[in-house]
């Protein structure tokens, strides 16, 4: 694909769904009214019109760089079954051009909300690995690796909560759980949990600190998800 090409899909992922938000007023925006979020189980999400109106303003603003920035560019590739967004991500990095390639589940073309979420989620990696991360995210900027990663899947989940309560994108399991997740107090543990071998000392300190904590988390997430986290579950260790 080329960039000018992927500029235009990378526009139209986000910006078409952005553009439900109404002009009123002198030239104000008015984001639409953020609904309640309620899944099989029963478990809900009811974030406040005023957090996602700030949301709508950032996403907003980190979108257009990822539509505009000559610097770098983001492919998505599209896979059969479910994949989380640390899985299948590749960064090259470049003096012509800085790339990210991201999977995510979905034929071609199809499930734009969650390919927008994914997207996310890739150029705040890239922007890490070029140390540009402080102007998306300056509080985790210069952060360890574990510390980098939960911000970097707060964004994405925040991104994905305004795509499902304000822009009404149909449910994704993948991300559903990353937002529930976040919004619940327990991406530590999804994390780490999910994830044994990448953050070991991290996991090590955060165990230690946090004996019951695991057992707390694992007992939600069936509640919740009627299923076990990720890292917990027979076969594939991540799905």
């Amino acid at each position: 694909m080329s960039n000018t090409l992927h500029r235009i899909v990378a526009a139209s992922l986000l910006g078409g769904a952005l553009l439900t938000v109404i002009a009123c007023g002198a030239g104000q925006l008015q984001v639409p009214p953020a609904r309640r979020l309620v899944i099989y189980s029963g478990a809900r999400l009811a974030p406040p019109q005023e957090r996602m109106d700030e949301v709508y303003h950032w996403v907003s603003e980190q979108w257009d760089s990822i539509s505009r920035d000559p610097g770098f560019w983001i492919e998505t590739t599209p896979t059969e079954g479910p994949v989380y967004p640390w899985e299948e991500l590749e960064l090259t990095l470049n003096p012509q051009q800085d790339t990210a390639i991201i999977a995510y589940q979905g034929p071609p073309g199809m499930n734009l909300p969650a390919r927008r979420a994914f997207v996310i989620y890739a150029h705040l990696h890239l922007m890490t690995a070029v140390d540009r991360l402080d102007r998306w995210l300056p509080d985790a900027a210069g952060s360890d690796e574990f510390e980098t990663e939960k911000a970097i899947l707060a964004r994405t989940a925040e991104t994905w909560l305004f795509q499902r309560s304000v822009l009404d994108a149909p449910p994704n399991g993948i991300l559903d759980e990353l937002m529930f997740v976040a919004e619940n107090g327990y991406l530590d543990a999804f994390v780490l949990i999910a994830r044994p071998g990448e953050f070991v000392e991290a996991r090590r300190e955060w165990l230690a600190a946090n004996p019951d904590r695991t057992d707390a988390y694992v007992e939600w997430f069936r509640e919740t998800f009627e299923r076990d986290p990720p890292g917990l579950r027979g076969g594939s260790n991540s799905r």
